[in-house]
């Protein structure tokens, strides 16, 4: 089959096409046919280096598919479902091993692109908001890179439980994007300052929450947007990790709290899995929330993909297809 392998990690001339074995799967595995490849900021992340995997190794934790064949003891799942999965590594390829607790059923109702494009970031925008900091109706939310895939699903789903929300994007372009995701205020942090823009829109009081993913240039003028007691949910770090952060900052500015949270740990089980998921395809099912998918590009452009992406050249989904 045809995988993407990465030998040494560095910029995005790294990923390279190649032929590699079609693995059969084992005790508990299933064997997935890609319809659809998620492209996400992780993978950069593991690319680079900065999130430490044994190399040589095939990126991507995102796809949809149709399942080939079922390893011993795999049960709930059979050959010709449709599926998708995220959080399990080894998705740009044309065939992929995933174990078969990680699966969830696709719906006859949503394209096998929306499910790739959905899934992650959907699940992530599912647990931010229903868990890390549940989202309460009358709640001030600011939301980073508003018009990204994760930033436009966040912005949806914390519309969705009443609150009033903040995007921020670079262009006027991204601006109406977020606006048509439901966004209350879009902030250019391009032409404005994004501090004194959520004082001024609260009255200086500040948010009850920022969903930060962003890190680096954004966090600490996120900390200073928090009214007192407001969380920090920090889950991405786009534009570098965040410097070392003595406690006593958030005491300071409010009794601040800040979490560093990761979708693995808020899908556990079984159970959370498929709750995130059937509230994400559910909704997305009946309208309320809506997945962009701004670009698809062949599976041998993986390169490309990764420049978009850093380049934030990109709105909404990006996806590969074999």
């Amino acid at each position: 089959m045809k995988a993407i392998r990465i030998e040494r990690v560095g910029g995005p001339e790294v990923l390279k096409l190649a032929d590699v074995p079609t693995a059969e799967p084992s005790a508990n595995q299933v064997l997935i046919r890609h319809r659809a490849i998620g492209v996400n900021f992780i993978d950069v992340y593991h690319r680079t280096g900065l999130y430490k995997l044994n190399l040589p190794f095939t990126p991507g934790m995102e796809g949809s598919g149709v399942v080939e064949a079922v390893g011993p003891d795999a049960s709930g799942v059979q050959p010709g479902d449709r599926v998708a999965y995220a959080m399990a590594l080894g998705s740009y390829s044309e065939y992929a091993l995933v174990p078969a607790h990680q699966i969830v059923p696709l719906p006859p109702t949503l394209s096998f692109e929306l499910g790739a494009a959905a899934l992650l970031q959907g699940m992530t925008a599912h647990y931010l908001t229903e868990s890390s900091y549940p989202v309460k109706q009358g709640d001030s939310v600011l939301v980073h890179a508003a018009a990204g895939g994760a930033g436009l699903l966040v912005v949806q789903m914390a519309k969705r439980r009443g609150a009033r929300v903040f995007g921020t994007v670079s262009t006027p372009a991204k601006a109406g994007l977020a606006q048509q995701a439901g966004a209350d205020e879009v902030i250019l942090y391009t032409q404005e300052d994004f501090e004194s823009e959520v004082k001024r829109l609260t009255d200086g009081k500040g948010v009850q929450v920022v969903y930060d993913s962003v890190g680096r240039t954004t966090f600490e003028k996120s900390l200073n947007c928090l009214a007192p007691r407001g969380v920090l949910v920090l889950f991405g770090q786009s534009s570098g990790p965040v410097p070392p952060v003595d406690p006593g900052t958030l005491m300071g500015k409010g009794s601040l709290f800040l979490t560093r949270p990761t979708l693995a740990h808020y899908s556990a089980s079984r159970d959370e899995l498929l709750w995130r998921a059937g509230d994400l395809f559910s909704w997305m099912d009946s309208g309320e929330v809506k997945v962009r998918i701004g670009q698809v590009l062949p599976l041998a452009d993986a390169s490309e993909a990764h420049r978009r992406l850093e380049g934030r050249q990109t709105s909404g989904k990006l996806l590969l297809v074999p």
